[in-house]
């Protein structure tokens, strides 16, 4: 999503300034072009030689040094932008931002752009929620400014409150996301949508379970996408080890019938259901409560396993109204055929097909190649790329059948 875009760093003078040069190397590494300007306070914290360094560009650090005499270059920097990324974003900065004011680089700079801008603020507690700072955050969401909640955590000046800056991978997530609302058709605006994502985990006893090789980066992937395109996202997840998408609301499960019970909670107020984690079909059927020791002279351990629900069925046989229901086939042999067959047998309306055993599209892959069926009997094959791409790909090609 950040391949070539072009994004205005301006950095203002918050104590959080000093991991700037990690988020900006963040940027970088997904292929940003990225040009920094710092307030002079800005600079108390980190110097602009080391942006200079990271970006291979001069760092805008005063309105008047115009070393270009083709250009004005805070107008120039404005126009250049495809995103300003206000970061972090002082109570100060907020003001002038909320009344218009231009007397530094940064401000000045901020007032003549017109792409989309993301604001991060991050301050101590009392400074955020002032009464005057959140008169001018709301001013600035009215104007059409991304302005993006700070987190709640141990502030420089050593108690909790909120006004900690935001993970700086959920501050990349949310660049993207601005980035790609302004960027694709908002063909989800309005639609729920909610997704699974991972392996389940049946527990054999309180440090054991059985589980599969799903890393949940699909389902990731297509909730990210689909909040990209405008949908309001709801994502049951088995794992924790990725980073949130932006916008999602999340809801953490374990086992199939944890995810089962969260699904139907979500699903009635769902116009679209997609069934992209891998569910265990079997759970054990006595869990014990303490850990199973190994006894001496035994010659092995017999676990009786029970099925667990089948939720694709369930909500594509008894809980299906108005909804879209999306399940996924992973096979290592006979994709197409046991794909149609799971397409008919669950009554869902698409399956996507993978098969797991092929190089790059498998289990914990960054990249997939799937085949997108659909109940009116078309498919429609994908070439391999990454998960990002191909999620979008599925949601192009379902939103114009739905």
């Amino acid at each position: 999503m950040l391949e070539n875009k072009k994004i205005g760093f301006f950095i203002t003078g918050g104590i959080a300034a000093y991991k700037m040069a990690e988020l900006a190397r963040m940027l970088i590494r997904r292929g940003a072009q990225v040009r920094v300007v710092m307030t002079q306070h800005a600079q108390e914290f980190i110097t602009p030689l080391t942006f200079q360094v990271l970006t291979k560009h001069p760092v805008l650090i005063d309105t008047f040094d115009e070393s270009t005499p083709a250009c004005v270059q805070h107008v120039a920097m404005a126009d250049w932008c495809d995103l300003a990324l206000v970061c972090p974003a002082t109570a100060n900065i907020l003001a002038k931002m909320a009344h218009g004011i231009a007397d530094d680089v940064v401000s000045t700079c901020l007032l003549a752009t017109s792409c989309p801008r993301l604001i991060v603020p991050a301050m101590n507690v009392n400074m955020y929620g002032n009464v005057a700072t959140q008169r001018n955050i709301e001013q600035l969401r009215q104007d059409g400014y991304e302005v993006m909640e700070p987190d709640e955590g141990f502030l420089a000046e050593g108690y909790e409150g909120k006004g900690r800056l935001p993970e700086l991978e959920a501050i990349v997530e949310m660049v993207e996301m601005v980035l790609a609302q302004a960027e694709f058709p908002q063909v989800l605006a309005g639609k729920r949508v909610v997704i699974t994502a991972g392996g389940t985990r049946e527990r054999i006893d309180p440090v054991r379970y059985i589980t599969n090789d799903s890393s949940g980066k699909m389902g990731y992937a297509l909730a990210q996408t689909a909040a990209w395109l405008g949908a309001q996202v709801d994502l049951i997840s088995t794992t924790h080890q990725l980073a949130e998408p932006a916008n999602c609301q999340m809801h953490f499960v374990e086992s199939a019938q944890e995810m089962a019970d969260t699904i139907k909670d979500c699903f009635s107020h769902a116009d679209i259901a997609v069934m992209a984690a891998a569910v265990s079909d079997y759970r054990v059927a006595n869990q014990a409560d303490q850990k199973i020791k190994k006894q001496v002279g035994q010659l092995g351990l017999i676990l009786e396993l029970v099925e667990n629900p089948d939720i694709l069925a369930y909500l594509g046989k008894n809980k299906k109204r108005h909804q879209t229901v999306i399940g996924f086939a992973a096979e290592t042999s006979n994709l197409l055929e046991y794909a149609h067959d799971k397409l008919t047998r669950k009554n869902a309306d698409w399956i996507v097909a993978n098969d797991v055993s092929q190089k790059g599209s498998g289990f914990n892959s960054d990249t997939n190649q799937v085949t997108l069926i659909s109940r009116m009997g078309q498919d429609y094959p994908l070439p391999q790329m990454s998960k990002q791409q191909t999620a979008l790909s599925i949601w192009q090609i379902i939103m114009t059948q739905v």
